[in-house]
């Protein structure tokens, strides 16, 4: 495993970077934004991934251990490969990226090139509860709207990522009924259990299990 590099920057296209470390040259896939603050000739060191797949290694460098972190979080969402991870944190900040999932906004996550609406949703879902927001930032859950607000909610969130309108609207009515408090237990929560009774996305045919 390469956990960092630090060495010589001695090329640079777009991205990828080549790091001389004692006379071996390693390529790496950089963000944009990463890559723009580098210079050749410069020491860097980077914080690393290695991506192994059955025909390719790859290396994937951060400017700190935060960007990483969230480099791996992202892989964990269905539907987000290394390459779509890259280009989230290409993006966005890591205090970006915590606000919009404490806020259960997918909006920023669609204006990612390569991220769709539907995988856009799911990153807000998979990564509630995992990252700390910025102060200043409260989940959406503390300003609790009424049952009925949160099953249109629930039921736009379904139909957002492929389920059939009245199956999403049978499937959002039993998650809210069964929850006495669900106006508080926040979207993210109870799209996870509408999710879990609908089971497999037998209706859906965006493709999401592809992995970029």
């Amino acid at each position: 495993m390469i956990a960092s590099l630090r060495g010589t920057l001695i090329a640079l296209a777009g991205s990828r970077a080549v790091i001389d470390v004692s006379g071996v040259g390693y390529a790496v896939a950089l963000t944009e934004r990463h890559a723009r603050e580098l210079r050749i000739s410069d020491t860097v060191r980077v914080h690393t991934a290695l991506v192994v797949r059955e025909d390719d290694m790859s290396l994937f460098g951060f400017a700190d251990e935060v960007e990483l972190g969230l480099f791996e979080l992202l892989r964990t969402v269905s539907g987000v490969g290394p390459k779509s991870a890259l280009g989230v944190l290409g993006e966005m900040t890591p205090d970006a990226i915590a606000r919009a999932i404490a806020a259960d906004d997918d909006a920023p996550f669609r204006a990612v090139s390569g991220i769709g609406p539907k995988t856009a949703k799911l990153i807000v879902v998979t990564l509630a509860g995992k990252l700390v927001a910025p102060v200043g930032i409260a989940p959406s859950a503390s300003s609790p709207a009424e049952p009925a607000a949160v099953t249109t909610s629930l039921i736009a969130a379904l139909t957002g990522l492929g389920w059939p309108e009245r199956t999403a609207l049978e499937a959002a009515t039993q998650v809210v009924e069964a929850d006495a408090d669900a106006a508080a237990t926040g979207l993210p929560v109870l799209l996870r259990r509408a999710l879990g009774i609908l089971g497999p996305a037998r209706g859906r045919s965006d493709g999401a299990g592809a992995r970029s």
